[in-house]
């Protein structure tokens, strides 16, 4: 646990103290204050009583190395909450917004408390003395790897098992009836939504929601407290170790292409005011403006050195600090601008290559921004996993019956070798999912066709509009026996194509159980029972449960689907059961293939409606899974499967 605080002592003496390193750094004696700012005439820190409420002091920082001002004070103690006031022009024109009248958050802080969205957080010096122990990484192969994208508190909201007092927190994520839950499962990854400390936009609050997926950072080394039980670094310490203990790795959401700052018009809490040219991409023809490749009004300036620093400065205290596994990186392209095209090797993505901490965690990248040539699937260095939404379109097309879809179906399943095979990237450079928490849920998927973000309160206008669901006869909930069942098996369908193609696979936390969000597919601004996971099941919700641990157990046993090659040790077959040749993956109406995978494994998919008698390789054959059947019973057929209308079927030789 952390160590207790000292009590609060006003700081009296005002020493030089050093620019390095960055941050209200407590060294046993007092603590040394350090701010990156360019342009900056003058810096006063603020320091507050206890509380946070009322400004004792403001100090002038005399010092300035290189850019940075800094001091020590001898006095300060761990608990001292503290902000900066930065004097400059204030001339928006040239790009330069400097406002003394705002407090600022320091970019470094390692705690933020107070009500950040409206001017009041404050920052907090800690003492980041924390008990480890033998805390080691589990440092899974990525070949092993099965990703759990989860959002703190929905995860944990509503689970009858946690105790009421840390429902919706860090604790709670690594309490023993959520850990009974992963190990049921098989993951061995919780990705976590952004948990830094983020900010609410104006415009949210004001329809009485607020922005829950929390992709607008503003202090990129503290954890958001509104996760948090205490209040206390130890608390997500000691998730992040019990998690380590339990098998599973910790992953991280994070938002360093754009702040919670917005464009313009938005709050100056942070960057803006410290230093806008510097922190942030501005439009050369009117610096007034920002550059928004990310739809949030603004872009950070990844490639300024100072920027970069900070960025690089964030990751690899997370990894030394706090013990996570890795990064999954929001709109990275973003972050792979150098001046304003995507670079292959830009100042961000070569520094993470050569870093050697970051360089030995897992870096995932979501492939595109919202730029000019932002779509980057497949284009990212040796190194780095992409999040691969090619294989969510296609795996829902296929089910879904589009015409034409099993020549793409087949590339997905190999582990997408047409995006990533030429750059000498194995398998594992895919993040395979069906869903994830921008989009429908899974129950969703097969439930609407169209989206219904009405309670969004913007006229169900955002989201997106190209799903590739279905909703099996009837949009919305169904009381049709013929209609559930359809699509209880194609969930199972989805989970099982997922879990049996080569690459990473990633399931949305909930879609296990069949959560729905009635049809809304950007639920990104509901802190509410529309997004939390609900864990009260019934009998369907049991047996979807229980599916998909048998697919993950099967993963893990048949080495075939976490094969680091592609395609070599797969025949692919017809329904008479001969090789695939060329003008059968031509065929507009083919919806069933077979894969023989290592001469010992047969995967068999019917997209159809109607039943398929499936010629098998001439020796007996044990069915693993059948999607199509509630109780698997141990069978064993020779000659011809019947495949059932729209079902997955994985075939073994019987063992010896």
């Amino acid at each position: 646990m952390e160590a207790p605080s000292r009590p609060f002592v006003a700081p009296r003496t005002i020493l030089r103290g050093r620019p390095y390193p960055l941050g209200a750094t407590w060294d046993g004696s007092g603590v040394n204050f350090a701010l990156y700012s360019e342009r900056a005439e003058r810096v006063e820190l603020c320091l507050f009583e206890p509380k946070g409420r009322r400004e004792l002091e403001r100090l002038e920082l005399r010092e300035r190395t290189d850019f940075v001002w800094h001091c020590y004070l001898p006095d300060a103690r761990p608990g001292q909450p503290y902000g900066y006031r930065v004097h400059g022009p204030a001339h928006p024109a040239p790009g330069d917004r400097f406002n003394p009248q705002r407090l600022l958050l320091d970019p470094y802080a390692r705690l933020i408390t107070g009500q950040i969205s409206a001017g009041l957080g404050r920052c907090q010096v800690v003492d980041s003395a924390f008990s480890w122990d033998d805390d080691r990484p589990p440092r899974t192969p990525w070949q092993d790897t099965i990703l759990y994208e989860a959002h703190v508190k929905g995860l944990t909201k509503l689970h009858p098992e946690v105790p009421p007092q840390l429902r919706g927190t860090y604790a709670a994520l690594a309490c023993a009836p959520l850990i009974s839950h992963y190990r049921k499962l098989g993951v061995t990854a919780i990705e976590l939504l952004p948990i830094h400390a983020m900010v609410d936009d104006k415009r949210l609050l004001q329809h009485g929601l607020r922005n829950y997926w929390g992709y607008n950072s503003i202090g990129y080394f503290a954890p958001d407290l509104r996760y948090s039980a205490t209040g206390t670094l130890g608390e997500f310490k000691t998730m992040v170790k019990t998690l380590h203990a339990a098998g599973i790795e910790v992953i991280l959401d994070v938002v360093y292409n754009h702040t919670g700052e917005g464009d313009h018009h938005g709050p100056t809490l942070c960057f803006r005011g410290i230093d806008n040219q510097v922190y942030y991409k501005l439009k050369k023809e009117n610096p007034r403006l920002y550059e928004d490749y990310t739809g949030t009004g603004n872009t950070v300036n990844a490639a300024h050195p100072a920027v970069l620093q900070l960025i690089m400065d964030s990751l690899r205290y997370w990894v030394s600090e706090m013990h996570v596994d890795g990064f999954r990186f929001d709109l990275a392209t973003a972050l792979a601008r150098d001046e304003h095209a995507f670079e292959k090797n830009s100042s961000f993505l070569c520094a993470a290559r050569q870093d050697p901490t970051l360089s030995q965690v897992k870096l995932i990248a979501e492939p595109w921004d919202l730029g000019d040539g932002g779509y980057r699937v497949g284009g990212f260095p040796a190194g780095w996993s992409e999040w691969n939404d090619k294989y969510r379109d296609a795996a829902r097309a296929y089910w879904r019956g589009d015409e034409g879809a099993i020549g793409e179906i087949a590339a997905r399943l190999c582990g997408s070798p047409d995006l990533f095979a030429a750059s000498g990237r194995d398998p594992a450079a895919s993040i395979n999912f069906v869903t994830a928490h921008d989009g429908f849920t899974l129950q969703d998927l097969v439930s609407y066709n169209a989206k219904h973000n009405e309670a969004n309160h913007e006229d169900n206008r955002d989201g997106s509009d190209h799903n590739r669901s279905w909703n099996c006869g009837v949009e919305g909930p169904s009381d049709d026996v013929s209609v559930s069942n359809l699509r209880n098996k194609q969930k199972k369908n989805f989970l099982a194509t997922l879990l049996f193609s080569r690459g990473v696979p990633m399931l949305l936390a909930g879609d296990e159980l069949g959560r729905t969000q009635l049809g809304n597919n950007n639920a990104y601004c509901h802190d509410s029972e529309l997004s939390w996971v609900e864990w009260g099941l019934d009998a369907g919700g049991r047996q979807l449960l229980d599916f998909t641990a048998r697919a993950i157990s099967l993963r893990k046993a048949c080495g075939v689907f976490r094969s680091r090659s592609y395609s070599k040790d797969i025949a692919w077959l017809t329904p008479r059961g001969v090789p695939m040749a060329e003008e059968d993956w031509k065929l507009p109406f083919a919806r069933c293939l077979g894969a023989l995978l290592e001469d010992r494994l047969l995967l068999l998919l019917n997209a159809h409606d109607g039943e398929i008698g499936f010629s098998l390789p001439p020796v007996e054959w044990r069915v693993l899974l059948d999607t199509s059947e509630e109780n698997l019973e141990e069978k064993t057929f020779e000659k011809t499967y019947p495949l059932q209308p729209r079902s997955l079927v994985l075939l073994a030789l019987p063992e010896k």
